[in-house]
């Protein structure tokens, strides 16, 4: 059964690719639980009070999603764009909320896995985590899907090595590096004085 789900969600999306507008219609319905998973982890990690909605998440990330040129070509490469669209949905939401407060403060993530980046702290400075992860993708684009996979998207390693089509010890290598590199960096950027 998710071999058949599997094999139509790529199906759909070579004919999205190839012009059909409407492959991305039927594709959504597919797939809509797993994006919804995803927006929700994305959201576990807003601060408290955050006025974002999983489902409204989830209609944004799809608004940009069709005015993208459809170079996606996987079902992985489906995810990781998708989540990496609500990663900078929240960013965008971040940097209005901190612009209406007219700098009266910097916009805060609450994690529940902080400790993955800067143990001990109990927020993250949501844009100053984007720019570490921009910086990231610079330099190893893979680490910052397998960041964006489990650490906003809240996926095993199991689940992100299926998603990626890389091996299981591959993601654990890329997510301890790729968690010594951002804890690195938002040290050097003073993060852990802003906590």
């Amino acid at each position: 059964m998710a071999q058949a789900v599997s094999s139509k969600v790529t199906q759909l999306l070579a004919n999205w690719r190839q012009g059909n507008g409407e492959a991305l219609n039927a594709l959504i319905p597919l797939v809509y639980d797993e994006l919804r998973r995803l927006a929700h982890n994305h959201l576990n990690r807003e601060r408290l009070g955050h006025t974002l909605q999983s489902t409204a998440l989830v209609n944004e990330a799809y608004l940009r999603l069709v005015r993208q040129d459809p170079e996606i070509n996987s079902r992985t490469h489906f995810f990781a764009v998708s989540s990496h669209l609500m990663r900078q949905i929240l960013v965008d939401y971040a940097r209005r909320h901190r612009s209406a407060k007219r700098g009266d403060g910097l916009e805060k993530v609450t994690l529940t896995d902080v400790a993955a980046f800067l143990p001990g702290k109990n927020d993250i400075d949501l844009l100053a985590l984007d720019e570490a992860l921009e910086e990231l993708a610079r330099l190893d684009p893979q680490q910052t899907r397998v960041v964006e996979l489990r650490f906003f998207g809240g996926l095993s390693i199991e689940e992100t090595a299926e998603i990626m089509s890389i091996s299981p010890a591959t993601v654990k290598r890329d997510w301890a590096t790729a968690r010594a590199w951002l804890h690195r960096e938002l040290s050097r950027t003073g993060q852990e004085q802003t906590g």
